[in-house]
C-alpha cells in the first residue's frame, strides 16, 4: 500500500535522513522505534505528506504522492490519510462529534451522512455518552480516542501515529494499543505508528528500527 525510496531531508546542515527504504502493507500495524533524534517523527511527517523529502519517492495507493500540486496533495491527504498526534489537537470550540466531523465535511461529504457516521465510530470507541462534550470537559484518553475517530472519519487507506501513548497514563496507554488492534481486526485498518512505548511496539505486526537518519533493522 505505502512504497517509499530512497527519502534523504536536511535541516540546515543537519541530514536527518540518509536514505530511507519503507513498505507497508495493507491491514499492517507497523511501529517506528529509536532513541530521540533518529529521525522517526520526520520520516512519519514526510509519508504522510505534512512535509517535503529533499530526494526520494513515495507511493501510496498506486499514487505517487510526492509529485502532487499542493491543492490535489491536500485533497489526496485528507482523503487517504489519518492522522493521531500526542497531543490531541481538537479544537476547543467544538464538541466531540463536530471534532469528528470536521475531515468529512472538509472532503465535502453530506453533512447528515458524516453527522451520522461519526457518531457510529464515536459509539465504537465507547464515546456514545460524550458526544456534545468540548474537549476540555473529557479525560485524556477520551480525547485522543475522539482523535482517532477524526482520523477515520475519511476512511483512510493509513492512519499514522506521532508518539499517540505519550500523554496517557499506563491504563489509557493500554485501551489505546488495544483500540489500534481492534480497528484492524474490525475495518482491516492499516497503522503507521512512531513511539517510544516498547508494549506498544511489541503489539504491532513488525518493528522497523531507526538509528541516525537510517532504518538499520
Amino acid at each position: 500500500m505505502l512504497s517509499a525510496r530512497n527519502i534523504q531531508k536536511k535541516y540546515g546542515q543537519l541530514q536527518v535522513l540518509k536514505g530511507v527504504d519503507i513498505d507497508i502493507k495493507k491491514g499492517e500495524i507497523v511501529s517506528i522505534v529509536g532513541s530521540s533524534g533518529a529521525g522517526k517523527s520526520t520520516l512519519l511527517h514526510i509519508l504522510g505528506t505534512l512535509d517535503k523529502a529533499d530526494k526520494g519517492e513515495i507511493i501510496l495507493n498506486n499514487q505517487r504522492v510526492d509529485k502532487l500540486s499542493p491543492k490535489k496533495l491536500a485533497a489526496f491527504r485528507n482523503k487517504e490519510i489519518g492522522f493521531v498526534f500526542q497531543f490531541h489537537h481538537l479544537l476547543p470550540e467544538f464538541t466531540a462529534l463536530e471534532n469528528v466531523c470536521i475531515p468529512g465535511w472538509i472532503a465535502g461529504g453530506k453533512k447528515k451522512e458524516i453527522t451520522a457516521k461519526a457518531e457510529e465510530l464515536l459509539k465504537t470507541l465507547g464515546l456514545s455518552g460524550r458526544l456534545e462534550n468540548k474537549p476540555q470537559q473529557l479525560s485524556g484518553g477520551e480525547q485522543q480516542r475522539v482523535a482517532v475517530a477524526r482520523a477515520l472519519i475519511n476512511n483512510p487507506s493509513i492512519v499514522m501515529a506521532d508518539e499517540p501513548t505519550g500523554n496517557l497514563d499506563s491504563a489509557n496507554a493500554k485501551d489505546l494499543h488495544q483500540l489500534f488492534i481492534d480497528l484492524r481486526k474490525q475495518f482491516d485498518q492499516t497503522f503507521l505508528i512512531v513511539t517510544h512505548n516498547e508494549e506498544l511496539a511489541q503489539m504491532s505486526d513488525r518493528i522497523v528500527m531507526m538509528k541516525d537518519g537510517k532504518i538499520i533493522n
